[in-house]
């Protein structure tokens, strides 16, 4: 009987797992341009520390997460940039964590005030694609210009002309904004 009940549980370990879900890799790249989504690395955060596992290394220096689920993102919200930006998107998720929009924003200016907050690769790009679904979701990039302004950069801090601007001017998350992309 013991052989039977062993045989029987090695028969349901080994079927389980052959049913066990692999983890998924090719959605959180499709934020990306097709062309880049090949060499891009996929990472899974863990929202309990804000740390996070490689399901997929990078050969190209871009790195793509699901963010669906998680406090304060829509319902189907993927984002890739840097492998070198995942210390600031660490950053964006402690706050985020607060649960609050007002409250996250305001954790993350303390820090800009403070000298703590991290900053992106200059002229790194945040891809995103988001919406209330999968089928529903857009497009949007920007691109990290920290510390630009009008000055430095030479474009308006606000998007009354119609361009390229940079939003948050100034700061760390000063990113230029492109119309109609």
């Amino acid at each position: 009987m013991k052989r039977i009940a062993l045989f029987a549980f090695g028969v349901l370990a080994i079927s389980s797992s052959a049913w066990a879900q692999s983890p998924d890799i090719d959605t959180p790249l499709l934020a990306l341009p097709a062309n880049l989504r090949e060499g891009a690395g996929v990472v899974k955060w863990k929202q309990a520390d804000h740390t996070y596992d490689t399901l997929k290394k990078s050969t190209n220096g871009l790195v793509c997460y699901d963010r669906s689920g998680f406090p304060l993102q829509v319902a189907f919200s993927m984002e890739c940039t840097a492998e070198a930006n995942l210390p600031r998107v660490k950053q964006n998720m402690e706050a985020e964590a607060l649960g609050d929009k007002m409250k996250s924003e305001a954790k993350l200016m303390e820090q800009e005030k403070a000298g703590t907050r991290v900053k992106p690769v200059f002229g790194s790009v945040w891809y995103h694609l988001m919406g209330p679904t999968k089928e529903m979701a857009r497009t949007h990039m920007t691109i990290a210009v920290p510390g630009a302004t009008t000055a430095t950069m030479g474009l308006p801090d606000n998007g009354r002309q119609g361009g390229v601007w940079i939003m948050n001017a100034g700061t760390t998350t000063a990113h230029l904004m492109t119309p109609g992309e």
